[in-house]
């Protein structure tokens, strides 16, 4: 599977090696903690562009 933006084969290398890492059930409950206290503002795309997804 591409990896979008990816373009030289040292960065392909080295998100590849990513799927070594394992996360224990504390990990990922410090990332949802942390995630949670993030406040998401304004739209992703501006209107043109969002209009341009179909969603």
């Amino acid at each position: 599977m591409p990896i979008p933006g990816t373009t030289k084969l040292n960065r392909l290398d080295e998100n590849i090696g990513a799927i070594a890492v394992e996360l224990t059930p504390d990990d990922l409950a410090g990332i949802n903690d942390a995630a949670s206290g993030i406040t998401v503002e304004g739209a992703r795309y501006p209107e043109k562009l969002e209009r341009m997804t179909g969603l």
